[in-house]
């Protein structure tokens, strides 16, 4: 069993991080995807993440969104534990209910929309509110609809995806997840699955979420241009760790790292 000692029961104290991960490391047998991973994102804050394939970049998402359990470390989230809960003493694994609980703080857009194919774009939205959060009807309907219109989206409110663009399905994914009003959003490659001309649609709703709201955001996306203009900072992972970071003029414009500089040159290479 893991020694938790060492691991408060509740981060305190000034300027408490939204997202703090505490020696994180994941594992798949022989193969190390997190490598003590220590990061903090403050509340507000816009962070991407970028770097080359397998470098753990989605699994620091997915290890918030609790899809996938860490081997080793703790995961907090508003200052309180997500991976673990307290228990004989101090922190034990996190049960089903914790993590559901728990949970609710953190919105997340995957890379394929998964949206319910037989709900409208306001049935979805409405759905996780009322099923989850226990709203009445009326509620989720008119927060829905709120959110709905700030993705440029109200028009289409009672079409089925199917009937919907890839860019128009990914904004009603963004409302969707909003409309749980998490603490935390997450952006998984939100643009990749989409055609060059509908990119723009998506990008500018996240740019009016950075720009409007005071939300706190990790981002995973090979989008350099679109990270280095939306992030407040950016995170270079390789081989499982932060190999640098710092703000997007900084780590773009002067990289300090061999690995950063190789992969940065590749990127422009390709474009």
């Amino acid at each position: 069993m893991e020694d938790m000692t060492g691991y408060p029961l509740e981060l305190t104290g000034d300027n408490i991080p939204m997202v703090s991960f505490r020696k994180v490391r994941k594992s798949y047998g022989a193969l190390t995807v997190l490598d003590d991973l220590d990061l903090d994102v403050n509340s507000g804050e816009m962070v991407s993440i970028i770097g080359p394939s397998g470098s753990g970049k989605t699994t620091v998402l997915r290890m918030l969104m609790t899809l996938e359990e860490i081997n080793r470390g703790c995961i907090y989230v508003d200052g309180k534990p997500l991976t673990h809960m307290p228990g004989n003493g101090g922190l034990v694994r996190a049960n089903a209910r914790h993590l559901h609980e728990r949970r609710v703080d953190i919105g997340m857009c995957f890379q394929h929309f998964n949206l319910f194919p037989h709900m409208t774009a306001l049935e979805n939205c409405m759905e996780g509110p009322v099923q989850v959060l226990g709203l009445s009807k009326a509620e989720a309907r008119d927060r829905s609809e709120e959110l709905l219109e700030l993705v440029g989206m109200i028009a289409k409110k009672d079409q089925h995806p199917s009937r919907l663009s890839g860019g128009q399905q990914q904004r009603v994914a963004i409302a969707r997840a909003l409309a749980m009003r998490p603490k935390v959003m997450l952006f998984d490659e939100v643009t990749s699955a989409l055609d060059p001309e509908v990119i723009g649609e998506v990008t500018n709703v996240i740019r009016g979420l950075v720009s409007e709201h005071n939300l706190t955001m990790l981002m995973v996306t090979h989008q350099m241009g679109f990270a280095r203009d939306i992030s407040d900072r950016v995170c270079f992972f390789y081989g499982g760790k932060i190999e640098e970071q710092g703000p997007p003029a900084e780590l773009f414009g002067n990289p300090k790292r061999e690995r950063t500089q190789q992969f940065l040159s590749a990127v422009r290479e390709a474009v």
